[in-house]
C-alpha cells in the first residue's frame, strides 16, 4: 500500500473524524483529530494499517491549549495523531483498551501536564516521585522550578 493509498484509504475510514490529513514526506502520514476521536482512531489504525505499535506520545504546551502527537508504527509508515485539547480542561480519554502499551505514555502525559486520562486502567505517578507536590507538572510552561539551597554536613552554607 502506498502513502496516497493509505492517505485515501484513512479519509474513507474516519470520515468526518479526520480534521486534517497530511502525506508531507514519504513513509510520513499526519493526521488531526478531536480528542474523542483518539480511541476509535487508534483502533481503526491498529486493525486496518497494522499499527499496533505505538512509539511513543510527545506533548507540547501551546498556552491556551495542550497538543499530543501519537506516533504510530506501521511496516509501510508512520502515522502522527495529532489533537489538543484546552488548558483550562484538559481530559484526554485512554487508548489503553486498543494499544494497553500506551498506559505508560498516559501516566507520563499525567505526570507532566496534568492531563486527566479518562479510562486509564493505572494512574499511578510514572516519572515523578510520591512525594512531588500537587498541581505541579512539569512540562507546563508556566511551571517554575523553585531550587532548595542544600546543606552539607560540615560544608559552606
Amino acid at each position: 500500500m502506498s502513502d496516497t493509498d493509505i492517505v485515501e484509504s484513512l479519509k474513507r475510514d474516519l470520515g468526518a473524524k479526520g480534521l486534517e490529513l497530511a502525506n508531507p514526506a514519504p513513509r510520513r502520514i499526519f493526521l488531526k483529530i478531536a480528542p474523542a476521536d483518539l480511541l476509535a482512531t487508534a483502533t481503526v489504525l491498529r486493525d486496518k494499517y497494522d499499527c499496533a505499535h505505538l512509539s511513543t506520545i510527545s506533548g507540547a504546551d501551546r498556552g491556551e491549549t495542550f497538543e499530543f502527537l501519537y506516533h504510530f508504527a506501521s511496516p509501510v509508515a508512520v502515522i502522527t495523531v495529532r489533537t489538543g485539547v484546552p488548558r483550562s480542561e484538559p481530559r484526554l480519554p485512554s487508548i489503553c483498551a486498543a494499544i494497553p502499551g500506551a498506559i505508560l505514555y498516559e501516566r507520563e502525559l499525567q505526570d507532566m501536564f496534568g492531563v486527566t486520562v479518562e479510562g486509564i486502567p493505572d494512574a499511578r505517578r510514572l516519572v515523578l516521585p510520591d512525594d512531588w507536590p500537587d498541581g505541579q507538572f512539569p512540562l507546563r510552561k508556566d511551571w517554575k522550578h523553585v531550587r532548595t539551597e542544600e546543606v552539607i554536613p560540615g560544608g559552606k552554607s
